[in-house]
């Protein structure tokens, strides 16, 4: 009885430590996973004062094709695939950018290369986007790493423009009063039809 005690003491003991690993592991994977692209992009936005961004597959998509493009020519070029509102164009954003890069293999360390560019950053900020897409894809000797994210918006009202100027317009028609003749009684002289 004794051994079977200590035995399930030590069963115990195992289940206890096995589930305090089990718990470090998801405690150390635990920021990896809340931190993905487009939560480390929406910090930086919101810390700018513009909004937060979500993934969207049709931008993950576009981001994906460019970058693929690129490692496949082994070239970083944002007309790899052709000119960007074209290839932007299924998205149906009505603003869009895109920031290109490589040679690291992780997003922190890009976003940060983007952070310190002032081009890449105003892409970033891009005023009033919600999606965003990002992928990376190696060249074929698996040495160059390529980054495409794509950030866009919908379209933005313009200014001024309202109901009230949505409305059509309505011409309305004035017609003038005759002029008045002055009264004979107070015309004392009338010189070339002046009144004087």
């Amino acid at each position: 009885m004794r051994l079977g005690g200590l035995m399930g003491i030590q069963g115990t003991t195992h289940r206890v430590l096995g589930g305090m690993i089990a718990g470090l592991v998801l405690l150390a994977a635990a920021p990896a996973m809340a931190e993905s692209p487009a939560e480390l992009i929406s910090s930086f936005r919101l810390k700018h004062g513009e909004v937060r961004v979500v993934r969207d597959a049709t931008l993950d998509r576009i981001a994906m094709d460019q970058a693929r493009a690129m490692a496949a020519k082994d070239d970083l070029s944002h007309d790899a695939l052709g000119p960007f509102n074209r290839r932007v164009a299924p998205a149906g954003a009505g603003r869009a950018a895109e920031n290109i890069a490589y040679g690291y293999d992780n997003f922190e360390k890009t976003l940060g290369q983007w952070i310190d560019s002032s081009g890449h950053r105003k892409n970033l900020l891009l005023h009033n986007a919600s999606r965003v897409g990002i992928a990376n894809a190696r060249n074929a000797s698996g040495k160059r790493t390529y980054w495409a994210m794509v950030i866009a918006g919908d379209y933005e009202p313009k200014k001024g423009k309202g109901k009230k100027d949505t409305e059509p317009l309505v011409a309305v028609k004035r017609e003038a009063a005759p002029a008045s003749k002055p009264k004979s009684s107070s015309c004392h002289v009338k010189l070339l039809g002046l009144c004087i």
